[in-house]
């Protein structure tokens, strides 16, 4: 397999991962791919590594430009096993190898891998002279661990941020104007929505450290590289971090005798009433991580469950747990649902919505089957609160 070469001695040596459909919890539909970067010049450094089991992928296209043993830095931005895991494979090879990592990372890497790895920490801001090219290195805690950070080259115009700006897409294409504009977006903003979402002030201190970078190039560990479309990419990053949502609602339920079903369909024709575009999301066939990316941008977030041996059912229950853990800020929700005598459904929903901190509007409780009557007083009372 062939290194990509992204600009002048500068090379893409990943690995693809085409057959991934989950990734801790994220439906990866489009699979995935691991990035590593190859800068060659008086120093050799390796940019990040992949996941371990395509190590041998990610070799084969380092030797198609040089010796992995000659090899002389491997730069770890973040210690997850997905852009580290191959790190200590390819030591043995590179046996005199630096490996550089935040303070951090260091402490991740040494606690990932027993050997005996030389690992030098370096500080935020701190500058690494290879006399053909400098690299300066940023520490970008929690976005998303606490070891992250960003590499960028000034002399190649290039910004390396590990997980920021990633996409779960496995291609053939490496550059994100390769590919349709609107796909690539939709899996940035899952990417964001599943991944990046809790840490949102950390991505605005990031945002506001590498804003004063001249790069021409993102090269991000999952997905694509941006190099056409990097304006609308920082300014989705930048919507997104400072949580600004649109006028538009997503109602997540699940039902088992159509009857919160009956409930959504009256509260989705509340939208409609006041012409606010809203989705229905029936949690039998809908994968939670699908319905992050719709919340990413959504004001109004309505769940509804039926109540089960005193509680929610556990598709709900598995949903708010993801999202209360996501913590999308600024939103406005509702608990409602159907019941036969506890109805402890509802009031439980309210209460991690609330633990949640959104804004409640007052929840929406019926006993059995609702009526064409009920279901239209719902209408019309919801009408009114939005």
């Amino acid at each position: 397999m062939k290194a990509l070469e992204i600009k002048k001695n500068v090379y893409w040596v990943g690995g693809i991962d085409w057959t991934l459909r989950n990734f801790h919890g994220y439906s990866t539909k489009s699979g995935s791919s691991y990035n590593a970067y190859l800068i060659l010049g008086e120093k050799k450094i390796l940019i990040d590594t992949v996941k371990e089991y395509l190590f041998d992928e990610m070799l084969s296209r380092i030797e198609s430009v040089c010796d992995p043993a000659s090899i002389d830095i491997i730069v770890s931005n973040h210690t997850e096993m997905d852009h580290s895991g191959s790190i200590e494979k390819l030591c043995r090879i590179a046996k005199n190898a630096v490996v550089m990592a935040s303070p951090n990372g260091e402490k991740g890497l040494k606690k990932h891998f027993f050997g005996d790895l030389n690992i030098k920490p370096v500080a935020s801001g701190e500058t690494l002279d290879c006399s053909d090219h400098k690299l300066q290195f940023f520490h970008m805690p929690m976005v998303h661990w606490p070891d992250s950070m960003a590499t960028y080259c000034p002399e190649k115009k290039i910004l390396f941020p590990n997980d920021a700006f990633g996409q779960h897409i496995a291609s053939t294409e490496r550059y994100d104007d390769e590919m349709d504009f609107g796909f690539v977006k939709q899996e940035a903003t899952k990417y964001y929505a599943n991944i990046v979402l809790p840490y949102g002030s950390q991505v605005n201190a990031a945002l506001g450290a590498l804003g004063g970078l001249d790069f021409d190039i993102i090269a991000p560990s999952h997905g694509l590289i941006w190099r056409k479309h990097i304006p609308e990419i920082l300014a989705l990053y930048k919507k997104w971090s400072d949580n600004e949502t649109e006028n538009r609602g997503v109602i997540v339920y699940d039902s088992m005798w159509h009857s919160t079903e009956r409930i959504a369909y009256a509260l989705y024709d509340a939208f409609c009433e006041k012409k606010i575009f809203a989705e229905l999301s029936d949690l039998k066939t809908n994968d939670i991580s699908d319905l992050m990316t719709k919340i990413l941008e959504a004001r109004y977030i309505f769940v509804g469950s039926p109540t089960l041996n005193n509680g929610m059912l556990p598709t709900v229950g598995g949903f708010l747990t993801y999202l209360k853990g996501l913590a999308p800020k600024k939103r406005v929700g509702m608990a409602f649902g159907s019941y036969g005598w506890g109805g402890q459904s509802i009031g439980q929903i309210e209460t991690v919505l609330k633990d949640s901190g959104f804004a409640m509007l007052d929840s929406i409780k019926v006993q059995y089957v609702p009526d064409k009557a009920v279901l239209k007083g719902i209408t019309e009372r919801v009408t009114k609160l939005l």
